[in-house]
């Protein structure tokens, strides 16, 4: 089966700013993308992108998970990296649009359509360095992906690293490309030398997140996670396992949390560790590494709370569970 992200639709929706306003979105082969070598983007990395999921119901119907949500995030990015604003309506119903063209596309659950709206200054202006672009394109791009966990949950192996950030401190928030790539290294570093599957960063000992992910401590039936500020990304599919854990009972504890109080409660019987994104919804982490030593979290396999939050949210997104909170727009 193909790698995930690597097949994708044969056309895409895409929208131009002129400096003055939005042309009409429209839909166009999706295999080039035509810029000039000096586009402010592949200069000064004026990008932003979003990530999320259209899945297909046992009635046929195609739902869209939470893209309020990510149209405001990707808003957000694009203000804050001093792109042109998007227009948040427009941008939605490009994403409506282009899924309705290729609803007979989206798989079955537990696969579905991953949606990729990207957005990039396009000004050729390479004596831009310390002003933004005021030009630029967004298109949506469409991948069909299988499950994710084709392969069988295993738990994942994550380094502690203390003494650098995934980026920035204030880039964390901003979905943008800049800060995956600045996580890169450290990332191929560790598992070159540590066999880890990712890095957890947290700089000067504050527990943060990993290079693609945001990280869930899960302790009998409480859940901590790090108070959302500017230094990481403000997760979708970490607000909805948030909002899934109080629904179920359990408390949510969004703080501060130190490396000595990760390795602590991780040594318990019963604790479970996880990453949530879009991709993989919650990943279960069975080992921390840190300075040298390796660390099992519980038992060191799946949790059954890990277990029971993803599924509780597949449920939501696959139509088999009641759409509590107003999460998927129909289409």
């Amino acid at each position: 089966m193909a790698a995930f992200g690597t097949v994708f639709m044969p056309e895409m929706a895409i929208s131009w700013f002129d400096g003055n306003r939005w042309s009409d979105a429209e839909v166009v082969s999706s295999d080039s993308l035509q810029l000039h070598p000096g586009a402010h983007v592949l200069h000064y990395s004026s990008t932003c992108f979003e990530g999320l999921k259209a899945f297909r119901h046992a009635d046929g119907s195609i739902n869209i998970f939470r893209m309020d949500r990510n149209i405001e995030r990707f808003a957000q990015s694009s203000e804050l990296l001093a792109l042109p604003a998007i227009d948040k309506a427009a941008s939605e119903q490009m994403i409506i649009d282009i899924v309705r063209r290729f609803k007979d596309e989206v798989p079955e659950p537990p696969g579905s359509m991953y949606i990729r709206p990207t957005h990039f200054g396009t000004e050729p202006a390479i004596g831009k360095a310390a002003a933004p672009s005021m030009t630029s394109c967004q298109y949506v791009l469409l991948s069909p992906v299988g499950d994710y966990f084709s392969g069988g949950d295993t738990t994942l192996r994550l380094l502690l690293e203390e003494n650098g950030a995934r980026c920035a401190a204030h880039m964390g928030m901003i979905k943008s490309g800049g800060n995956y790539a600045s996580a890169l290294r450290p990332i191929m570093q560790a598992k070159a030398d540590l066999n880890a599957d990712q890095v957890l960063f947290c700089p000067g000992g504050d527990v943060q997140e990993t290079g693609a992910a945001n990280f869930l401590l899960i302790d009998g039936d409480e859940v901590i996670t790090k108070a959302l500020d500017e230094s990481f990304l403000h997760g979708v599919t970490r607000d909805s396992i948030l909002t899934i854990a109080r629904d179920l009972g359990m408390k949510v504890s969004e703080r501060q949390l130190t490396v000595e109080e990760l390795l602590e409660r991780a040594a318990k019987p019963g604790c479970e560790a996880a990453l949530s994104g879009t991709a993989a919804v919650l990943t279960p982490v069975g080992t921390l590494i840190h300075n040298g030593q390796e660390f099992k979290v519980g038992n060191g396999g799946v949790g059954e709370t890990t277990l029971k939050l993803r599924q509780t949210l597949n449920a939501i997104q696959w139509g088999k569970a009641e759409d509590t909170h107003g999460w998927l727009t129909k289409i």
